[in-house]
């Protein structure tokens, strides 16, 4: 498999290990990884704040840069979603279909295209997994709280195996933590005072570390935990799935 390696701009900025731990466990997983040089955002900031036909050159630029691979890959859940539903603006190309169908949020692209939930590492720490929106309800990785069926989780999946961890429940399992991008720019006091219940919801459980597969809702929850002096650490899952290997 050739696989592109997409990495958010927020991440690029501010959370450059996130990028590494993702590359590296690709790598250490027997991928041949490729990160194109030319490209930038997936253009959802434009697209959130209601500029899409702005971010048309940003999406092209996107198709351009990894059309050629196998797999597109990113330890970003809204980013994945983003192409794969809001670049049907686009001409559908044989480029742009391919590219749409074959992006992959990191944790759906080990479980469902490599067909792995054991990745044999240890992490000795009580975790709480925080499911974030785009991710659980648009990329289904995991069963959302009002669907009266079975509940799965891929996230769930990867980390339950890890030797010595301990997955903490929370009272409410798949809450909005109040991030959403540009919302928390435009309703700074709603998106805070979310995140400081989806903070408490983990806090009041024994959680030590908070994981998601977006660092946008860790940044956000992390924020708060620093703000109000918690000992609460944000771990993006990339970064534990590449831990310490057995």
């Amino acid at each position: 498999m050739h696989i592109g390696l997409f990495i958010p701009c927020y991440i690029d900025q501010f959370y450059p290990q996130v990028g590494i731990a993702t590359l590296e466990l690709l790598q250490k997983l027997g991928l041949d990884v490729h990160y194109p040089l030319e490209q930038t955002c997936c253009g959802q900031p434009l697209a959130n704040s209601g500029s899409e036909k702005e971010a048309i050159p940003v999406y092209k630029n996107f198709v351009e840069n990894f059309s050629r691979f196998d797999y597109v890959v990113s330890p970003s859940g809204s980013c994945v979603y983003h192409v794969r539903e809001h670049y049907n603006i686009l001409e559908q190309t044989d480029e742009v279909e391919r590219v749409r169908k074959n992006t992959f949020e990191l944790c759906e692209f080990i479980v469902d295209i490599l067909k792995t939930d054991d990745l044999k590492i240890e992490y000795p720490h009580k975790v709480g997994i925080h499911q974030s929106c785009h991710g659980l309800r648009g990329l289904k990785l995991g069963t959302p709280s009002e669907l009266v069926t079975e509940r799965s989780s891929k996230v769930h999946r990867l980390l339950k195996k890890a030797k010595g961890i301990e997955i903490i429940g929370l009272d409410r399992e798949d809450e909005c933590c109040g991030f959403g991008g540009t919302f928390s720019v435009f309703e700074p006091d709603v998106s805070v005072k979310m995140g400081k219940d989806r903070l408490e919801d983990h806090l009041r459980n024994g959680v030590e570390i908070i994981t998601a597969t977006d660092m946008s809702c860790l940044m956000h929850l992390e924020g708060i935990a620093r703000r109000q002096k918690h000992n609460l650490k944000a771990v993006h899952i990339a970064e534990i799935l590449n831990s310490n290997r057995l």
